[in-house]
């Protein structure tokens, strides 16, 4: 139990550094640089990588399949949890890590229609006829949020080690080609890129930390609990 009390400095840590830095990017250097005269923050750096990087609409449609991509892995989750619930009768049998992934999965929701609705940036360029919140980036959000729970889930549960790893790779690849794509394609300002980097880490921490707080991946303690006690009985007999 000390041992899961003390993981949770990391995802305390890495709410602290996201709140500070979505401050910063909201209150320093403010200037009207964006799309139609509106407020940026962090101007100076931003508009200068801006223009030295330009739009390039092909990664924009690249990260948007890579988002569906990300999405396809959240929904199979969400299978495996359903079959888990159908087949074993109860949600206390469902393997604690899925349930747990459910309610990061809202979170990640909550967080993306928080932003939205309270703008920090709005994109450098537009893509509708009004502006659209652009902090932080959530296709980095998306992928990282996603693909790093799917490697977890991986390390935990896949059996073949060799292609547990050459799957998480892939994974992992993939994480990384989301993030540069999207600050390649334009659609973003550098410090929405790394927002969305840094809040991704938190809810990701903090979702492995509640899994390890729960007993662990697999079943409910309830369940392991149960089991052990069937062993035993079985022994004494």
């Amino acid at each position: 139990m000390e041992r899961n009390k003390h993981s949770l400095i990391t995802p305390a840590v890495l709410f602290a550094v996201f709140v500070l830095y979505t401050a910063a990017v909201a209150l320093i250097d403010v200037k009207p640089v964006g799309q139609m005269n509106s407020n940026v923050g962090m101007a100076t750096i931003n508009k200068a990588l801006s223009d030295a990087i330009g739009v390039h609409m092909i990664w924009y449609d690249i990260t948007n399949i890579l988002g569906i991509l990300a999405l396809l892995i959240a929904a199979f989750f969400g299978v495996v949890g359903v079959i888990q619930l159908v087949t074993r009768k109860s949600l206390l049998k469902v393997d604690r890590d899925i349930i747990i992934l459910g309610c990061f999965y809202v979170m990640v929701i909550v967080c993306y229609v928080l932003f939205d609705h309270f703008a920090i940036n709005y994109r450098p360029v537009m893509l509708e006829d009004t502006l659209e919140a652009s902090y932080p980036s959530s296709h980095t959000m998306l992928a990282v949020c996603v693909m790093s729970t799917a490697i977890c889930q991986l390390k935990w549960k896949m059996r073949d080690e060799h292609v547990s790893r050459i799957v998480q790779g892939v994974l992992a690849v993939l994480i990384v080609l989301t993030v540069v794509g999207r600050m390649i394609s334009g659609v973003h300002w550098f410090t929405d890129i790394i927002g969305g980097v840094l809040l991704s880490a938190f809810l990701v921490s903090l979702y492995v930390w509640f899994v390890y707080e729960a007993g662990g991946p697999g079943r409910s303690r309830n369940t392991g609990n149960e089991k052990i006690r069937r062993q035993r009985s079985a022994k004494r007999q």
